[in-house]
């Protein structure tokens, strides 16, 4: 168990407790510049095998990876005057170069709907071209005034995915698969994560786009955190770029596009979501080390064991680590696993030696258990099969009991304070929206009564799921 004290308790200071996990973690530090992070190993890591799970869906979707260029000329954003206004107060512009003023100020990449489009319009051209499906990772700058790591940083990572199509119904269709089979799947599969998904606002929608849908997750402190987002673009950088092609009849049409993306806000997510006053809990289908072989101290025979055992789990495609590092006391040790949230540590000493077994301790409700040591893989393996669904239940559970039903705004404004509300969009209206504003109050999402995502967000009888997010 991790002494009482290494970490700000939830229930006192949340955001402390944030931070504290990202230092006793060792998930990430501020950078030089302000509003940057320097991500460490650790929570690298857990970024990798987040990227990785991500593409696979992504490429699975039809979706091919390319990349473009991080300085993108100011004319480029000017071209579309929608998109240009939403990111203005966020753009980073560089002048000089070489020590001399540039002809033309360029702009560091704040998102790739420009100059991805620019060169859509060059490669588009028959409808044979069609449909074009293109991701690409990258790092992107948006200049933060109230920076907070993995959440809200001036440089961060992510994907971002653009495509052209033919028509807006095969457009909207793509959007709303990326949205269910890559983010949904891998948020709720993978990391453990409930969504709700839902249309934005008119006043939350994304500069230049004709609708914005999105996936909204509850954090342990109640507050909404936006967890991915996929939009339909319309025509309107198909028509400022002239990105148009040759249909089967021989007659000239624009496309229709969507954007897409999730980013290192995903590790914020996943600390915020799962996260206990012991720290992270990471769920083992994600879990860079799924296993902690832990090497109780240095006795004959002990460390041999502890490099077999890792051997055996990896046979079986268990991720495992050994932690053979004696010098320092086993209790220090055990912390530092508890506090990176690995879902197995499995514990062997000089008694286990004797008597042919392990210790397994789950870090999710902290069950310890003896095991055979010929039987460990197995039992290890199950018991991770159990904890990745134990902690999705536990998730929706909670997540569940701090959502009300609101008739008014002020019912809004009370559940707000502890989690969200549903309120019918018809009752709250943009006029609401505007009045819950003003207390840092948002609309997250319109969906069906159902919880469904609509076929756009003008369908009556939607409701509206309000909260205070991140």
């Amino acid at each position: 168990m991790a002494d009482k004290g290494v970490l700000t308790p939830q229930s006192e200071d949340f955001p402390r407790w944030y931070q504290d996990v990202l230092n006793k973690a060792e998930l990430a530090d501020n950078g030089p510049v302000r509003g940057t992070m320097v991500i460490r190993p650790y929570g690298f890591a857990l970024w990798e095998r987040m990227q990785a799970e991500v593409d696979q869906r992504i490429k699975a979707a039809g979706a091919e990876n390319a990349y473009f260029p991080l300085f993108i000329p100011e004319s480029y954003l000017s071209r579309e005057s929608d998109h240009v206004d939403g990111f203005s107060p966020e753009l980073a512009v560089v002048t000089q170069g070489g020590g001399k003023e540039l002809a033309e100020p360029v702009v560091v990449r704040p998102t790739s709907e420009t100059i991805i489009n620019a060169y859509f319009s060059k490669w588009v051209q028959s409808h044979r071209d069609l449909p074009l499906l293109i991701n690409q990772w990258a790092n992107v700058v948006r200049w933060e005034m109230r920076p907070r790591i993995f959440l809200r940083t001036t440089e961060f990572l992510w994907q971002e995915g653009h495509t052209a199509h033919a028509t807006r119904q095969e457009a909207r269709d793509y959007a709303a698969r990326i949205l269910h089979e890559v983010y949904r799947d891998f948020m709720e599969s993978v990391l453990a994560i409930p969504v709700l998904v839902g249309y934005k606002t008119e006043a939350e929608r994304f500069p230049g786009a004709i609708n914005s849908m999105c996936l909204e997750a509850m954090m342990r402190d109640g507050k909404a955190l936006q967890m991915g987002t996929s939009h339909e673009l319309g025509q309107s950088f198909a028509t400022m770029f002239d990105i148009s092609y040759l249909d089967a009849d021989g007659n000239q049409s624009l496309v229709w596009q969507t954007s897409w993306g999730v980013s290192s806000r995903m590790v914020g997510g996943l600390i915020m979501a799962h996260g206990d006053d012991r720290g992270l809990l990471v769920p083992p289908r994600l879990a860079p080390v799924q296993a902690a072989v832990v090497a109780v101290r240095d006795a004959e025979g002990v460390v041999d064991a502890c490099h077999r055992l890792a051997a055996e789990l990896a046979a079986v495609g268990i991720r495992a680590r050994v932690d053979d590092r004696t010098g320092t006391g086993f209790g220090r040790r055990a912390t530092d696993w508890e506090l990176k949230g690995v879902p197995v540590r499995v514990e062997i000493g000089p008694r286990d030696i004797e008597r042919g077994q392990a210790t397994l301790a789950t870090r999710i409700g902290g069950e310890k258990e003896s095991v055979g040591l010929s039987g460990a893989s197995e039992r290890v393996a199950s018991l991770l099969e159990g904890i990745q669904e134990r902690m999705y239940d536990s998730a929706v559970a909670w997540r569940d009991s701090r959502i009300a039903e609101a008739a008014t705004p002020a019912e809004v404004r009370e559940a707000a304070a502890t989690g969200f509300a549903r309120i019918p969009w018809a009752r709250l209206g943009p006029e609401g929206e505007a009045e819950l504003a003003e207390d840092a109050v948002t609309v997250r999402c319109l969906q069906r009564p159902d919880g469904s995502l609509p076929e756009s967000g003008d369908e009556p009888d939607l409701v509206a799921v309000c909260g205070r997010s991140y």
